[in-house]
């Protein structure tokens, strides 16, 4: 029989600059009869007012695990989590489910990947916004639903007052996301976590959704976190990346560091793998050899190095045997920092001469 251990929470608020979301070293680990599940395993990161914040990475890194550490959804299982998440003052780690519930949908609310099976089948969309308004306002069910149908209209449903009533399966997949950003907004929170919005929907409803997203996130001032593995996404939308491996992060930066200036082999891997649309290219894409790493055994070492082909520019066996640390690079933006051993000058003659020009 398993015990959750209990989490480690600081009293003092720690020097977060003028961060509103901030994530220190975050583990959140399940027990389970094979072994215990690393799902993150020491993140760290912040986010500001006004500021679109992307995490990255393959299916299985940890990108939802750690929006659902954030919104306190893993609060009443087995998972054990340790680190401060702060948001705005308040310590999340610690803080009770009466506290998160508080919380959520007002400071902070999340826009899920499937909104088919986020919003509930039996009950109008409009009654769920609408819902979503009252647990947080002390209004009455009229102001309730003018607030709703004003939300649709914001999102861009067309006749919001006659959709109000619609059922969810009675909406478009695009629509139905437009919905749920309605209902996440609805409250204005000041952190907004869209974890993979575009999933599914064609390329002309992707550009409406992300535009939605910035310009609502703009007239709001809101900070907000975008879980995707769309590069593409990234590049459009976002100020800066988290690139997420194996449950850790690997490579943090702005937006122009991660495509320009990358110093992490996995981020290598991500961008040789992703077609250009802006020139010629003379070589074909070049897929990540291997599979992600299983978080029930997760590898020795650097957690990328069975599947990097750059494990002997390193002497020694460092990177089969000693975790890397997340250091600062001396190249890039003030916040660039990268988890690898190859020494800096080898990854940026690497970059340059072997890997940047194949893209």
């Amino acid at each position: 029989m398993s015990v959750t251990a209990q989490p480690q929470v600081r009293l003092d608020k720690p020097n977060v600059g003028d961060a509103f979301l901030s994530v220190r070293d975050l583990r959140v680990h399940f027990p389970t009869a094979d072994g215990l599940v690393k799902g993150v395993d020491g993140l760290s990161f912040d986010v500001r007012r006004g500021e679109i914040l992307g995490i990255v990475g393959e299916s299985g890194s940890g990108k939802s695990v750690t929006s659902q550490a954030i919104l306190g959804l893993h609060k009443g299982s087995q998972a054990r989590i340790t680190g401060e998440i702060w948001l705005d003052g308040h310590e999340l780690v610690g803080a009770s489910e009466d506290q998160m519930r508080s919380l959520r949908g007002d400071q902070m609310a999340m826009i899920f990947q499937d909104p088919l099976s986020a919003m509930h089948p039996f009950y109008r969309v409009g009654a769920q916004i609408s819902e979503a308004y009252l647990v947080h306002n002390k209004v009455s069910k009229a102001v309730a639903k003018k607030r709703a149908i004003e939300m649709l209209d914001r999102v861009g449903i067309p006749n919001p007052d006659k959709r109000y009533s619609d059922y969810p399966h009675q909406f478009s997949g695009g629509m139905r996301q437009r919905a749920m950003i309605a209902m996440a907004l609805v409250c204005d929170p000041k952190l907004l976590i869209a974890d993979e919005p575009t999933t599914a929907l064609d390329v002309t409803v992707q550009a409406q959704i992300l535009d939605l997203m910035k310009n609502l996130q703009k007239e709001f001032n809101s900070a907000i976190i975008l879980i995707t593995h769309d590069l593409g996404v990234v590049a459009e939308t976002c100020d800066h990346v988290v690139v997420m491996y194996g449950g850790q992060c690997v490579e943090t930066g702005s937006v122009n560091d991660l495509f320009y200036e990358p110093e992490m082999p996995y981020a290598w891997g991500l961008l040789t793998s992703m077609p250009r649309m802006d020139r010629t290219r003379q070589e074909r894409l070049q897929p990540i050899p291997g599979q992600p790493p299983s978080l029930i055994q997760v590898p020795k070492g650097c957690v990328f190095n069975p599947r990097c082909k750059f494990t002997d520019h390193v002497p020694g066996r460092r990177c089969f045997t000693e975790r890397p640390e997340l250091l600062p690079t001396s190249g890039g933006s003030a916040g660039h920092a990268v988890r690898c051993h190859i020494d800096p000058d080898e990854r940026r003659r690497l970059w340059a001469a072997d890997i940047q020009p194949t893209l």
